[in-house]
């Protein structure tokens, strides 16, 4: 048995007996969401003395120790707990309760509650773990003294568990250096994404949408406190209120939550010091001096570190000059400002002044510019813009430009011609081309006398009309433009070329688009986010030519050094992410692509450039129907149609319709494809399709959509002459990809003729060179047809003799699928007559589902059955119409007249 300090024995507890409710812990609801990872992480924590529970108000501190206790108990380890109060701080009454909490695993002989708690506790022989929850409340010296006694007399896995505000005195880097402490902090704490989801699903009531209960997940930073406010609000407000949009620190529960439990609780000074620093973003000392003069600055913030008041650490990498740096929770800065709009509206402007000339000082222009614009100096705040606003330019940061300028007042520009340019740049590649045309024209830049200006203006124009579908216009002007290079501004020049590489290409000068691809790349002065651009051209040359690997290449390199760059991923080059989707489409690598589009078609559709939106949606919808989910493949074509319809861009509708048009032929319905391929037909949209290399067109445009019907369902021998001149004017024009693709057409033409083997000759060449490359869904997306044709050339080919290839064409076969029993045109008669056993309706509706092409599971979810139970039809099916495969049992029903 230890033998402690003659001091520490001269204690004895006085007669005080614990109110029950400090010894029993708080009875768990029964709706709490389980944290699985805090009580593993404290279960886990075997050869710690201490595990230190620290965070904020309302973080679930309790909650997650209750958890943890009852896991530890789940696993046969001892218990106690004691919740702790001011009073604790004597040393009599806390033994006094010390001894009461942990009587029932360290009782004394009689099973009474032991004389000397820490020398039971010390000498207890088996795992045990005491909770000690609100210790921030005990600051007596001789009360921590005895804690940190108890902690170096524990015996082999025993152990405390503390719940705590702040940074209890107990010697805690003594403990982490020989390993015997564990810390669970507010990130552990934080409720993830799917914790807050499940926070509202258990809150039972109506639940936010995922969207929104994402967005409210956000604004919280996983704060329990808040997310229960929030949802006591939502019972009033419903679910399709706009509550979470407005849901802020300032709102009245939170508000009041803060006032009462945090704010109150804090000196004058402290009070004060909060109040003013809640202007700013990051805090030091230096800062927070600039703006509390009279205050200790280095001793407050040390103070609300140690009492873990909101006051949340920044990474080492994300200091300043400024020393160590801190940043107050979201909603707890949003709580502060509202309160020094209240308690001293005339400092808040003169607060965030101090802070610009702070920022100023230390060369630090973009916290500058943000706060004299918050403390609505304008005219400060455009003298600091000019003197940058060229090199954030050039940074490609276009997203904190348009922000700085949809605040400062338009009228407020004109005083400074530049600024009026780069808020036309930050308005090209933020908002689309449409508003940066009509701010560009109410600029009058064209008409300016300033060298600057007009080198802006100069680039501007032709990008923004080639950006506009208005690629003639753009070709027309920009080789004018292009003859007045070099200008004073290599930004705006390097612009220019990468635009016109690209309205070249389109106009189908490759030669010239790569010329000037170098000639950019040459150039001096070429930033970071000029040569993104560079190489997404590029890109884009090469997936047109056929090289997919290396425009892969490309692509990728460029989304890797925007999330490096200065701006954020999500904020880079959105038609880089869009042409990389398209590529690993291409390579068949479906849930990456997804995962791009995820990212970049919301920002391909905001920024509304014609050939963004139309392959974005059209690639979204094809993995959609490849996954057999045709409702929402449907739905992101009628989403791409209405954008058409809403921005004027008549080739983006007939685009949808195109695609739609070829789902329908997939799905074997050649009436509705063919009637849908004619309301697509706009002369004017084709026949400028034809005569450009639009990005979105390469291998889908009408002529290809009518010459696809006609193979499938018309006279596919009259296909043949059409795609024979097809490849003839592509070949010429060096449109590798296209040809491939018509290449494929032909096949599938001669195949549907009753040629095997022309069709087998003319695939060949196609898939050599396809192997070469990685390219798949040029012959997939062709459905079952290709399928068939894939097949039937691994069964008669001679040239599978590379291993290379046989294992690209091995993945083509995997990818396609298994061949059908039987082909449309060589089904038996069944032997049966289905009349004689009648299908059921439900039966029928599952074989119109089944010829659309669904999955089992979405066929179950749109009949609101189960997966077994679709599964139960289709056998049935199979058994009525004697058929010995999905794809029979359809080509069955078809000839019977049982389907369309």
């Amino acid at each position: 048995m230890p033998t402690f300090p003659p001091d520490r024995q001269a204690v004895r507890p006085t007669p005080v007996t614990a109110p029950s409710t400090k010894i029993r812990p708080p009875t768990a609801d029964p709706h709490q969401v389980p944290r699985l990872s805090v009580c593993d992480r404290i279960r886990q924590a075997v050869t710690a003395r201490l595990v230190l529970v620290r965070a904020p108000a309302g973080f679930g501190k309790t909650t997650s120790m209750l958890q943890a206790r009852a896991a530890l108990e789940a696993d046969g380890i001892d218990t106690a707990w004691l919740t702790l109060d001011r009073a604790d701080n004597d040393v009599p009454r806390f033994l006094a309760c010390l001894a009461d909490a942990v009587a029932d695993i360290a009782a004394d002989g009689f099973g009474a509650a032991p004389a000397d708690p820490m020398a039971a506790l010390a000498r207890h022989p088996s795992p045990f773990a005491l909770f000690l929850d609100d210790f921030e409340v005990i600051q007596e010296p001789a009360v921590l003294g005895l804690v940190r006694e108890m902690l170096d007399h524990l015996p082999r896995r025993g152990q405390v568990v503390i719940g705590s505000r702040g940074l209890p005195d107990l010697g805690l880097g003594r403990l982490r250096a020989r390993g015997q402490l564990v810390e669970v902090d507010t990130e552990h704490l934080r409720f993830t994404l799917d914790e807050t989801t499940e926070f509202f699903q258990r809150r039972g009531g109506a639940t936010p949408a995922p969207q929104a209960v994402a967005l409210l997940n956000r604004k919280t930073e996983g704060w329990v406190a808040a997310l229960w406010l929030a949802s006591l609000a939502l019972e009033r407000h419903g679910a399709g209120s706009d509550f979470i949009e407005r849901f802020s620190g300032s709102n009245r529960a939170v508000a009041d939550y803060l006032a009462e439990d945090v704010l109150a609780q804090q000196t004058p000074e402290v009070r004060g010091f909060l109040l003013r620093t809640s202007i700013l973003r990051d805090l030091n000392a230096s800062l927070c001096q600039a703006l509390n003069p009279r205050a200790d600055s280095v001793r407050i913030l040390a103070q609300l570190e140690a009492a873990n008041v909101f006051l949340i650490p920044l990474a080492a990498d994300a200091q300043g000059a400024g020393g160590p740096a801190w940043r107050y929770h979201s909603l707890f800065a949003d709580f502060l400002r509202a309160q020094l709009q209240r308690e001293m509206p005339d400092e808040f402007a003169r607060l965030h002044l101090s802070a610009s000339g702070w920022y100023e000082a230390e060369q630090r222009p973009v916290p500058a510019i943000e706060h004299a614009i918050d403390g609505g100096d304008y005219p400060h705040a455009l003298s600091l813009l000019v003197l940058h606003a060229e090199a954030f330019l050039a940074q490609g940061r276009m997203r904190l430009l348009a922000r700085w300028f949809s605040v400062v007042p338009e009228a407020a520009l004109r005083a400074h011609p530049l600024l009026e340019v780069v808020a036309v740049w930050s308005a090209c590649f933020t908002q689309g081309p449409w508003e940066a045309m009509a701010r560009l024209d109410r600029s009058g830049a064209g008409r300016s006398g300033d060298a600057v200006v007009r080198a802006h203006e100069n680039a501007l124009r032709p990008l923004l009309l080639a950006m506009m579908d208005r690629y003639e216009d753009a070709y027309e002007i920009g080789r004018q433009n292009l003859a007045r290079l070099p200008t004073s501004r290599p930004f705006a020049d390097s612009v220019l070329t990468n635009a016109m590489a690209s309205v070249v290409s389109v106009m189908g000068e490759s030669h010239e688009a790569h010329r000037l691809l170098d000639a950019t790349r040459a150039a001096r002065g070429a930033t970071p986010f000029v040569r993104m651009y560079t190489e997404s051209m590029e890109g884009l040359l090469d997936l047109q030519e056929g090289r997919l690997r290396q425009a892969t290449a490309r692509f990728r390199m460029v989304l890797s050094q925007a999330q490096t760059a200065t701006y954020e991923h999500h904020n880079g080059n959105a038609w880089a992410g869009v042409l990389y989707a398209s590529a690993v489409y291409e390579e068949n690598r479906l849930d990456a692509a997804d995962h791009l589009l995820n990212i970049y078609l919301p920002l391909a559709r905001d920024v509304g450039l014609p050939d963004h939106m139309i392959l974005s949606h059209v690639l979204r919808s094809r993995i959609a129907f490849h996954r057999g989910d045709i409702d929402s493949a449907f739905l992101v074509l009628t989403e791409l149609e209405y954008l058409g319809h809403h921005r004027q861009l008549p080739r983006v509708v007939c685009s949808a319709k195109l695609e739609r048009a070829r789902m329908l032929m997939l799905q074997g319905n050649g009436q509705a494809a063919r009637e849908e391929l004619d309301r697509a037909d706009d002369p004017a949209v084709w026949d400028r399709v034809a005569r450009q290399r639009l990005p979105a067109h390469d291998t889908d445009d009408m002529a290809l959509g009518r010459l696809r019907w006609l193979l499938m369902f018309g006279d596919a021998r009259a296909a043949l002459p059409g795609i024979a001149r097809e490849i003839a004017r592509d070949e010429a024009s060096g449109r590798r990809r296209r040809v491939m693709k018509l290449q494929v057409l032909q096949a599938l033409a001669l195949q549907r003729a009753g040629d095997p083997d022309a069709a087998s000759r003319t695939l060949a060449p196609v898939l050599h060179a396809a192997s070469v490359e990685g390219v798949m869904r040029l012959v997939l997306d062709e459905g079952e047809p290709a399928a068939a044709l894939l097949h039937r050339h691994r069964q008669h080919a001679s040239d599978a003799t590379d291993p290379l290839f046989d294992d690209f064409l091995q993945r083509l076969l995997d990818a396609a699928g298994p061949l059908s029993a039987a082909e449309p045109e060589a089904v038996p008669t069944p032997s049966v007559d289905p009349l004689q056993e009648p299908l059921t309706r439900k039966e029928i509706r599952v074989l119109q589902l089944l010829a659309e092409g669904y999955s089992n599971s979405a066929m179950a979810e749109k009949l609101f059955v189960s997966d077994s139970t679709v599964r139960t039809h289709l056998r049935n099916i199979n058994m009525k119409l004697n058929a010995k495969s999905r794809t029979q049992a359809v080509a069955i029903a078809r000839r019977l007249a049982v389907i369309r």
